[in-house]
């Protein structure tokens, strides 16, 4: 298969298109055919070598973390897919293995994919998995929404809408419950 690879650290110098062997598909993973892949800060900070103390590098490396793509066979330990299901995937794991999204296949595991939104051009899902991520880490623990949907304390000071306003009572769907400052 084809995939855009590194074999060293560097610039966008050191990637080239390569003929490389297609990812196997384990007891708990899922092969996907990438029909779109993201590039997000993550990706570019690897590639530079900057990540190196912290996550382990195999080279040649196939970048992409984000991926949208198409199940093409789901090992028998996931079950939640089959073939011909579109998804969206945060594949970090698979890429500090070498095989990430940059290529026309990709398996990982079961847990790191979801359906993809039907509403979503296949670039606005791949785009979806670490700026996903990132937002709800920063609702869940910036500004530790519990439960229901209200900051831990809320109900204590009342609501605020998201352009700081109060919440004066309608749907729930007006409030986004956040900390005023």
């Amino acid at each position: 298969m084809q995939a855009i690879i590194y074999q060293r650290y560097g610039g966008p110098e050191v990637l080239e298109l390569a003929e490389v062997e297609p990812p196997k598909v384990h007891v708990d993973s899922v092969l996907v055919r990438i029909r779109a892949a993201a590039v997000n800060p993550a990706d570019l900070q690897m590639r530079e070598g900057l990540a190196d103390a912290n996550v382990p590098t195999y080279f040649p490396v196939i970048p992409g973390w984000d991926i949208a793509g198409v199940v093409e066979e789901a090992g028998p330990g996931a079950p939640e897919f089959r073939p011909g299901d579109e998804v969206v995937g945060y594949v970090r794991t698979s890429v500090s293995h070498r095989h990430g999204g940059y290529a026309e296949l990709v398996a990982t595991d079961v847990h790191a994919l979801a359906p993809k939104p039907a509403a979503l051009s296949w670039e606005q899902a791949a785009a979806l998995p670490l700026t996903g991520l990132t937002a709800y880490q920063a609702i869940t623990r910036v500004l530790d929404v519990r439960p229901g949907g209200v900051p831990s304390g809320a109900r204590r000071r009342g609501r605020r809408r998201i352009d700081g306003r109060p919440d004066r009572g309608g749907s729930r769907g007006d409030s986004a419950g956040c900390r005023r400052g």
